[in-house]
């Protein structure tokens, strides 16, 4: 007796053409095709995951040296005297001071100038 697996290769492919709705041309539609789009999908998406990170770093940098140059300070020294201060703020929450709550940030950035 032989096993027929129609149904179960018929399953992967609902499945996989489920993932790939909204693909363009052949790639929503041939299951071969749309194997490879959604292998490289994953691929994309994994990079972009670790791309988001520099990004988020890179946003938060320039918000913070915009801030710091309003108040005459170079970026670079505020890091610096940051450290030397002992202020252990990251750049994500320096940012979001900058953007919420610029009374606090000022009062770092005044408490930096002292040192």
């Amino acid at each position: 007796m032989r096993i027929k697996r129609g149904t179960v290769s018929h399953r992967k492919h609902k499945k996989l053409l489920r993932q790939v709705k909204g693909y363009r041309m052949t790639k929503r539609r041939l299951v071969k095709v749309a194997k490879e789009a959604q292998l490289h999908a994953g691929q994309y998406a994994y990079a972009g995951r670790r791309m988001r990170k520099s990004d988020f770093r890179r946003l938060w940098i320039t918000r913070i040296a915009a801030a710091t140059k309003q108040a005459s300070i170079p970026y670079s020294k505020f890091i610096y005297k940051l450290k030397q201060a002992k202020i252990t703020l990251d750049r994500k929450i320096l940012a979001d001071l900058v953007v919420n709550d610029g009374v606090a940030f000022q009062a770092i950035i005044d408490k930096v100038k002292n040192i």
